[in-house]
């Protein structure tokens, strides 16, 4: 909570918490102390599905992109959820603050992968 108001945003630990839980995230001791980590990858697409049906607003694409509209602070965190799924034709996100791309494989069309992410979650 400290470091979150350090950059101007004022939380509850309820929030942080909560939102915590929604990314996954769990305490696990290590070096002796008590930390936050996020689980294994999901093979199963329920992870990227529920950050998909959270926070995406707008999935279009694009010759080989994928261009996903998030709330502002939310593009990272489906951008992780995207990279984590695995997804076959996709070679990685790049995300902002409330835009991600997903760049696809050559022969790939990026409206493919956006079909698939719009069944998955659809905004």
């Amino acid at each position: 909570m400290a470091l979150l108001a350090s950059e101007g945003f004022d939380v509850t630990q309820a929030t942080v918490s909560r939102d915590l839980k929604e990314l996954g995230a769990f305490k696990a001791r290590r070096d002796g102390r008590l930390v936050y980590v996020i689980d294994e990858p999901r093979s199963d697409g329920t992870e990227l599905a529920s950050m998909l049906d959270a926070y995406a607003l707008k999935i279009d694409a694009t010759g080989n992109l994928v261009v996903i509209s998030t709330p502002p602070g939310a593009a990272q965190v489906v951008a992780g959820a995207v990279d984590r799924a695995g997804l076959p034709g996709v070679l990685g996100t790049v995300a902002g603050d409330d835009t991600l791309f997903i760049a696809t494989e050559a022969g790939v069309p990026g409206r493919r992968i956006a079909t698939q992410l719009n069944e998955m979650g659809a905004p």
